[in-house]
C-alpha cells in the first residue's frame, strides 16, 4: 500500500480507503470479511457516513481490538429518522446521533460536517450553533480533525475560505470535472450523465483542488465511479466505459488528493479494486477517454505523465502542479509548496530543453516554457 499525508493534518492515509455504504443491511459476516480484507491489504481509512446503528456496531465489532489501526471519517449532520438518510441541522438531533457515533468508536479522526453543497447548507452549518459544537468535539478530543462533504465547488471553496476545515470529502472524477461548476452533478447522475454538457475541465473545479493544495486541506474522494456509471457499458458518458484503475489514476493525480475511497461489499472487491497498485502505466492511463472528447485541453497540463520518461529525470507532471499552485497567487506561494519542490531531486532547473516530453504530450502542453517559469518563480 502507499500512504499520502491528508493536508496538514500529520495523518497518512492509505491511497485506497473503505467507503462503506454499501455494507449498510449486509449481514455481519459479510461486514467482517470485507473489513478484514482492507486491513490486510493496508487499508486504514474508513468512511462511515451511515447513520443507522447496526451498521456502524457491526464495522466496529468486525474491527474490534484493530480500532486504533483505522481512521475513521464520521459525519456530524447525518441521520435517519424516517429510517432514510438525511441531514438535520438541528442541534439536538445531531447530538443525538453523532454522540452514538462516538459510544460505538470511542473517538472520530476526522469529524466531517455533513453535506455542505446549497447556500441553506451553507447558513444551517456556519449561521447556527452547528460549526461552535464542532469546533468543541475537537477541542474535547472527541474528534481529532475538522473536515466536511460537499459535491459543489463554489460552495466547498467558500467553506474552506472560513479556516475550520482541514479536509475535503469530494465527489472527483473525470465526467464530474467536465461538467460546468453551476451543474450539479449529483442531478446528473439521476438524469444519466451527458456529454454533450461537457466543456473540457472545468476550471472552477480545477482551482478548488489546487486552492486545497495551496491551503493544506487535503482531499479525500467519493463517487470515483460516478456511482458506477463511468464502469458501465450502458450507462458511461464516453466512447467506451472506464477501467476502474482509469477512475482511480484520474482522482489520485488530482492536486490535494490524498485518498480515494471505494464502496467495496465484499472482500473479494476489495482485492479486485487494490490491483490498481500493481498495474503498469498503461493500465492506469486515462488520457485515451480524454482524447475521444473535442480537445478542449490543449495547452494544459492534465497531471497524466505521458511526457515521461525525462532524460534528466524531472518528474515533470509533479513540476507542472506545484507550478500550476503557485501561480494562483505567485506573491504569496506557500512555504509547503515550496518546500516540496525544494525536495524533488531534480526540478525545472535541470531542465535541458530535448523536446521530448513536448513530443509526446497528448495536449500539447508547451513543458520547457513551464520549466523554465518554475524555475523562475521557485528560485
Amino acid at each position: 500500500m502507499i500512504y499520502r499525508e491528508i493536508g496538514k493534518t500529520g495523518c497518512q492515509a492509505s491511497i485506497i480507503g473503505l467507503g462503506c455504504e454499501h455494507l449498510d443491511g449486509k449481514p455481519y459476516e459479510q461486514v467482517k470479511e470485507t473489513i478484514d480484507a482492507a486491513l490486510e491489504q493496508g487499508i486504514n481509512i474508513l468512511d462511515v457516513f451511515m447513520p443507522g446503528r447496526e451498521i456502524r456496531e457491526n464495522i466496529a465489532k468486525a474491527l474490534g481490538s484493530r480500532r486504533n489501526q483505522v481512521m475513521i471519517q464520521g459525519h456530524i449532520g447525518s441521520v435517519d429518522i424516517r429510517r432514510q438518510y438525511d441531514i438535520s441541522r438541528d442541534l439536538t438531533v445531531v447530538k443525538q446521533y453523532f454522540e452514538d457515533l462516538l459510544r460505538i468508536f470511542g473517538y472520530i479522526d476526522f469529524g466531517m460536517m455533513f453535506f455542505i453543497d446549497s447556500e441553506s447548507d451553507y447558513k444551517g452549518v456556519f449561521e447556527t450553533g452547528f460549526a461552535d459544537y464542532v469546533q468543541q468535539l475537537r477541542e474535547k478530543g472527541d474528534i481529532r480533525h475538522i473536515g466536511f462533504s460537499s459535491h459543489n465547488p463554489e460552495m466547498a471553496m467558500r467553506v474552506i475560505e472560513t479556516g475550520i476545515p482541514e479536509m475535503l470529502l469530494f465527489s472527483i472524477n473525470l465526467a464530474f470535472d467536465l461538467y460546468p461548476a453551476e451543474t450539479y452533478t449529483l442531478d446528473q447522475l439521476d438524469k444519466g450523465l451527458d456529454a454533450t454538457a461537457f466543456r473540457g475541465l472545468d476550471p472552477k473545479r480545477s482551482a478548488l483542488y489546487k486552492y486545497c493544495e495551496q491551503k493544506g486541506v487535503g482531499i479525500t474522494v467519493m463517487k470515483t465511479l460516478g456511482a458506477g456509471k463511468l464502469i458501465s457499458l450502458e450507462h458511461t458518458p464516453f466512447s467506451k466505459p472506464m477501467r476502474v484503475a482509469q477512475c482511480i489514476h484520474y482522482a489520485l493525480t488530482r492536486p490535494a488528493v490524498a485518498s480515494v475511497l471505494l464502496g467495496c461489499k465484499t472482500g473479494a472487491e476489495v482485492l479486485d479494486v487494490v490491483r490498481y497498485l500493481d498495474m503498469s502505466d498503461a493500465e492506469r492511463d486515462y488520457t485515451p477517454v480524454l482524447g475521444t472528447l473535442r480537445n478542449d485541453f490543449r495547452g494544459n497540463c492534465v497531471y497524466c505523465s505521458h511526457c515521461q520518461p525525462c532524460p534528466v529525470e524531472i518528474d515533470i507532471a509533479t513540476v507542472n502542479k506545484y507550478l500550476d499552485i503557485a501561480r494562483l497567487d505567485e506573491a504569496n506561494i506557500p512555504p509547503s509548496i515550496r518546500s516540496h519542490y525544494a525536495g524533488l531531486a531534480n526540478s525545472g532547473r535541470d531542465c535541458i530543453g530535448c523536446g521530448n516530453c513536448e513530443s509526446r504530450c497528448p495536449f500539447g502542453v508547451h513543458i520547457i516554457d513551464n520549466m523554465a517559469a518554475a524555475a523562475k518563480l521557485f528560485g
